[in-house]
């Protein structure tokens, strides 16, 4: 039984694409298979992942026929996921190489744990920028506040991601896929872990939050208020679904600052 399938899916990625995924096939922990589809691009990406696959029989190639977005794409890759685990990785980002070998050893000897995020770098074109260490336990209301994984660092049971259907598709989580599985699981009674360990670099540039769309705010306020009545959090948290709207009309300048206090930045 393979121990690991890792799920990527890949839009127009081919500036990152090759660095993303020789960071896979590059882990000290060799025991999995990598289940990529490409969405739809219109780039070169087809092409560098079809030269990959040649080289590296670990690699699963598939191809959505037409552009379906992100929660479709991992859906595809975890029909034919056998993994006892399922890792996600992104098309331009890059897992050190020590990832999976760490993340496996944690979740193999903490059986209570359904999920494992890591910690991670932030880099743009000109390198790594800043960093965020979290460690510890997440709570139903830690989830519910933001304080969760980043999805592209975690290690997943597969048992638990099928238990709860896998990712729910359509515009009600788009771009929030993420926030939405974490609460499905916490909802079931599933817990989750991160640990310290800085093991991915995570691609954002510095000034990505400020250009949010404002439709992704309003989705995000919906799944807010949506999820705090099904975690059963107390009414007065009910506030908290707002604040990505308020977000939103902040000032670019002004989130900039705290976004530079909320990450250790490096100049």
């Amino acid at each position: 039984m393979t121990k690991i399938s890792v799920i990527m899916g890949v839009y127009n990625g081919s500036k990152k694409l090759t660095t993303a995924v020789e960071s896979i096939l590059n882990q000290t922990f060799t025991d999995f298979e990598f289940i990529i589809c490409d969405d739809g691009s219109s780039d070169d990406s087809l092409a560098i992942l079809e030269g990959f696959s040649v080289r590296d029989d670990r690699i699963k190639l598939l191809r959505n026929p037409r552009n379906l977005g992100l929660a479709s794409t991992l859906n595809n890759c975890l029909k034919v996921a056998v993994g006892d685990y399922i890792a996600r990785m992104d098309d331009d980002d890059i897992s050190h190489p020590d990832r999976f070998e760490k993340q496996v050893a944690f979740l193999d000897s903490h059986p209570e744990y359904a999920l494992l995020g890591t910690s991670r770098n932030m880099y743009d074109n000109k390198g790594i920028w800043g960093s965020l260490v979290h460690e510890g336990e997440r709570t139903k209301l830690n989830i519910y506040h933001g304080v969760t994984f980043l999805h592209p660092s975690v290690l997943m049971r597969r048992e638990a991601l099928l238990d709860v259907g896998g990712y729910t598709t359509g515009p009600e989580t788009e771009r929030t896929e993420d926030f939405d599985l974490w609460c499905k699981l916490y909802e079931k009674g599933y817990r989750g872990y991160n640990l310290s360990d800085l093991l991915v670099d995570y691609y954002e540039a510095r000034d990505s939050y400020t250009k949010r769309k404002y439709k992704y705010r309003v989705c995000e306020y919906r799944l807010k208020k949506k999820w705090r009545e099904r975690l059963d959090l107390p009414l007065k948290y009910q506030l908290h679904a707002y604040r990505p709207l308020v977000v939103g009309l902040i000032p670019a300048k002004l989130l900039r600052t705290y976004h530079e206090r909320k990450f250790r930045v490096r100049t």
